[in-house]
């Protein structure tokens, strides 16, 4: 399975390929379904840009996606959309337009009330695992870990030389996730090589502006389509009898 992330904390000035306002991200998902895309992760952002957890935006974010594609969408509600961690409960229990799912970073204060909550409401959780967190042992040992939909292993090492490496000591700190599904991606220039590694080990990715702006071979991708294109032909060469390396989907670093 693809995820596709539309957007993230980037703004238009990052990438031409960052959708912004609930209209532009619903034609930017049902491009990224068309290409291949089977899952949605979005950042519900103010008219002014910034990550939030308000209901009547939260609301109008997925009213106009769900309008354009028929599979499932989640939003974050990292803390830096809310910072106080009472504060994000509450904003969850406001609001009128429920998600298919929600990511919650376990290693974020709070995480458990805030997982609590959006179980209450019937919102399926994505347990958020970074790596170089204490994450995975809070979650380990979490009484709400077997009722998450998934573990979404998070590697933050952005190096391409070491994200595999990385993204392997992630998986197993993450041990058995509780008989969760796992999703592992990366970002920057982890994102491809870690695709691929998700891609031989059988696992959900993500990729999308969120994640990493530029094609395998370096070049600026001009749409999430074109960024999930190129994930679904990563899937297709990896599963094949003449697999990449590593080395040979690392993103061209740019100085």
């Amino acid at each position: 399975m693809i995820q596709v992330c539309l957007n993230g904390r980037r703004g238009a000035e990052a990438s031409a390929a960052v959708p912004l306002s609930p209209e532009a991200l619903a034609r930017s998902a049902a491009e990224a379904v068309a290409a291949g895309a089977a899952d949605i992760h979005v950042h519900p952002r103010t008219p002014c840009g910034q990550d939030t957890l308000s209901p009547r935006v939260v609301a109008a974010t997925l009213t106009a996606i769900r309008a354009a594609v028929r599979v499932p969408v989640g939003v974050t509600t990292g803390a830096w959309a809310e910072p106080d961690p009472a504060r994000r409960v509450e904003r969850v229990r406001e609001w009128t337009v429920l998600p298919d799912h929600a990511s919650v970073n376990w290693h974020e204060p709070g995480a458990e009330e805030l997982a609590a909550a959006l179980l209450e409401r019937g919102v399926g959780v994505e347990a958020g695992i970074w790596s170089g967190t204490e994450g995975h042992r809070l979650f380990r040992r979490s009484p709400l870990a077997p009722r998450v939909l998934r573990v979404l292993a998070e590697v933050t090492d952005t190096d391409p030389a070491t994200a595999t490496g990385t993204a392997r000591l992630l998986l197993a700190e993450v041990g058995t996730a509780h008989g969760r599904p796992v999703l592992l991606h990366g970002e920057d220039g982890g994102a491809w090589p870690v695709a691929a590694l998700a891609f031989r080990l059988g696992l959900a990715t993500r990729i999308g502006a969120e994640d990493v702006t530029v094609l395998p071979d370096g070049r600026p991708a001009r749409s999430n389509a074109e960024l999930v294109d190129a994930a679904v032909r990563l899937r297709r060469e990896t599963s094949g009898a003449g697999r990449p390396s590593d080395r040979d989907i690392r993103p061209v670093r740019r100085t």
